[in-house]
């Protein structure tokens, strides 16, 4: 299972260029909480994990669970 700080730069590699602004509001979720989870200090509730893997269009287990990992 990856670390925090190994999903975070998952998430900030799937943003890219877009704002975290945008990227918050799509997901329902603050930008400060956004912030927590792409600098790892925070783990995404599974409701939240759900939320973001719809937005990329990635399952869960993509984004949060697997070692390898590939945009």
């Amino acid at each position: 299972m990856p670390t925090p700080r190994e999903i975070g730069q998952r998430l900030r590699e799937l943003r890219g260029a877009t704002p975290r602004e945008n990227v918050a509001k799509a997901c329902n979720i603050s930008v400060s909480a956004l912030s927590m989870y792409e600098n790892g200090s925070r783990i995404p509730r599974d409701e939240i994990k759900i939320r973001i893997a719809n937005y990329y269009k990635l399952s869960v287990q993509c984004i949060f669970f697997m070692n390898q990992w590939h945009v």
